[in-house]
């Protein structure tokens, strides 16, 4: 549908990023990096599980890449906020998934972004649209980058005459305030800091805090489903989300705003999960909470999985709602420097901005006390304390799982480069299969794993977030991707291993990803777990409501009459 012409004036867009600069081949920005002692913490450990002592392959510098010539122009009205500059082209290239990174220390950018677009208010987000409509051109929606599915590579096929990635990162503030209904309408390209940032003087948080907080956007946790602090209750965005504003090339979707409503199916709902597939998601009011004032928290210690297990399920299921219910395997416990290998460790917490949190926390030692767990009482006591809760949830089991839970994406920059895989999977089932399946699945991707790397691989596994009917499995494992230098067969190696996870956790009853997105990477095995019918209604929808077939095209569903593939995940190599 055609709309006025924006007007954009060169000195609207002199500068047409406005963040730091975000590290194009890698975690993070460009002026973060590990610190002398974790970097080489890491070459030792790949060192001995290499053999000898790995040359590392550098990081790549812009030079390096030998990008192809746009094969679009933007129009002029449009040109002052479009980029083709390799930096640009580079940075919305892929997002940061292994895969990702290894293509990136490999020098291989198969799909570079023709044109990367950096609107400012939601006219420009619908002028980008008209224009890459009419001029065939694929739309990849792009908040932080920070996809870890194959969700952002512009990776369209041969039917487009190029493509355009929409950065949102100008739309980044909180427009209004309802103190009164506790919301807020929030511009889509807020980072979690810019958010909370804006919040913090009205005493209010949306309390969302996935591992890419610091580089993520409220678009993109919209758009992927995104999972957060909570490991209870409020465990995804959409828990949050009162209404989404959403342009579409077919034109603006805007929901009414309610706390609730039972009129047939939520559009909503349709939007959340929808990985840009249908349009672009640019503002949305999000319920919101008062800060927390008190927090309490517990180290938890079992002798084994089953009676942890069974503590965490009748934790779920007593009405207590931890807001952190995170239960570590004993080797995951091992792995994150938080147990010697012998204990599955849960890391317990509560967290109230109005009443004392001793009733709470009091019942939720007794039942894993039922089960077998055990605890330091007087850790637990000087943590209800409200003079002590800082001091006391910076120190112990849940400090360092913390902290090691926020470095990791950081440490994995430097290990790809020497030759090691390091990577997780996530799912759900419920708690009348989780045994066995928990069972098959680190028996089945332990096997595979081996067979692909040709060493003994390990497989651990922790909680992310429990439900009363089930829990969602998060499981990380590292392999050797190449003991000579070679990532071509790191990235082949991990591109055999998250088919063969795909595979093993679909076969056995669970999801193919619990709060990762699907994108290109998991999308064989949300092709397997979907009902063939609701795919055609998706792309009934799709067909409504982006008839040209121009919104991120190969994630989720392809456009009719469109063959796009994924080839960033089961192309060659």
């Amino acid at each position: 549908m055609a709309r006025a012409s924006t007007g954009a004036t060169l000195s609207e867009f002199a500068t047409l990023s406005h963040r730091r600069r975000l590290r194009f081949w890698g975690w993070g920005y460009e002026d973060e990096d590990l610190s002398p002692e974790e970097a080489g913490r890491i070459r030792a450990s790949a060192a001995r599980a290499i053999g000898h002592t790995p040359d590392e392959t550098p990081p790549p510098v812009e030079a390096e890449f030998d990008l192809p010539a746009p094969r679009a122009t933007a129009p002029n009205g449009l040109a002052p906020m479009v980029s083709a500059t390799p930096y640009d082209r580079l940075t919305h290239a892929l997002g940061k998934s292994f895969g990702d990174v290894v293509r990136m220390r490999m020098r291989r950018i198969d799909h570079a972004p023709d044109l990367v677009a950096f609107p400012k208010t939601p006219e420009h987000v619908a002028d980008l649209l008209d224009w890459a409509s009419s001029a065939n051109l694929a739309v990849v929606p792009f908040g932080g980058g920070s996809s870890v599915a194959g969700g952002i590579e512009p990776d369209v096929g041969d039917s487009y005459t190029g493509s355009l990635v929409i950065d949102v990162q100008h739309m980044n503030r909180v427009v209004e305030i309802d103190r009164l209904s506790r919301a807020a309408r929030i511009q889509a390209g807020a980072l979690g800091p810019e958010i909370e940032e804006q919040l913090r003087p009205h005493g209010l948080t949306l309390r969302h805090f996935p591992q890419s907080f610091q580089i993520s956007t409220l678009g993109g946790w919209i758009a992927t489903r995104s999972g957060g602090h909570f490991a209870s209750l409020y465990t995804h965005i959409d828990d949050f989300v009162e209404s989404t504003t959403t342009l579409t090339p077919a034109g603006r979707l805007e929901t009414r705003r309610l706390p609730g409503s039972g009129a047939g199916p939520s559009p909503d709902r349709m939007i959340i999960g929808s990985e840009g597939v249908l349009g672009i998601i640019v503002e949305a009011w999000m319920r919101l909470q008062d800060r927390p004032s008190r927090q309490a928290s517990a180290s938890v210690g079992f002798a084994s999985m089953g009676q942890a297990t069974a503590a965490v399920r009748a934790l779920t299921q007593a009405g207590l709602y931890p807001s952190n219910c995170r239960l570590l395997d004993p080797a995951e416990a091992l792995g994150n420097g938080v147990g010697d290998g012998t204990s599955a460790i849960l890391v317990l917490g509560f967290e109230s901005a109005d009443h004392p949190l001793d009733a709470w926390m009091s019942r939720a030692v007794e039942l894993v006390a039922d089960h077998g767990g055990t605890y330091d009482k007087a850790a637990v006591a000087a943590s209800l304390a409200p003079a002590g809760d800082a001091a006391v949830r910076r120190e112990g089991a849940a400090g360092q799982w913390r902290n090691a839970f926020i470095r990791m994406p950081y440490g994995r920059n430097l290990s790809v480069g020497l030759g090691m895989i390091g990577d997780t999977f996530e799912t759900s089932i419920t708690w009348d299969r989780f045994e066995s399946f928990y069972e098959a699945v680190r028996e089945r991707a332990a096997k595979a794993i081996g067979e692909i790397c040709g060493h003994e691989a390990g497989v651990s596994c922790r909680f992310t977030h429990v439900y009363p009917d089930g829990p969602a499995p998060y499981f990380s494992y590292s392999a050797v991707g190449t003991r000579e230098g070679k990532l071509q067969d790191s990235l082949a190696r991990w591109r055999d291993i998250k088919a063969a996870t795909n595979e093993i956790t679909v076969s056995l009853g669970g999801t193919v990803t619990h709060h990762h997105a699907v994108g290109r990477d998991h999308r064989p095995g949300y092709e397997k777990q979907i009902p063939p019918l609701f795919r055609a209604a998706l792309a009934a929808a799709k067909a409504t409501l982006d008839p040209s077939g121009v919104m991120n095209p190969g994630v989720l569903i392809d456009p009719a009459g469109r063959k796009v593939g994924q080839k960033g995940l089961l192309g060659g190599i």
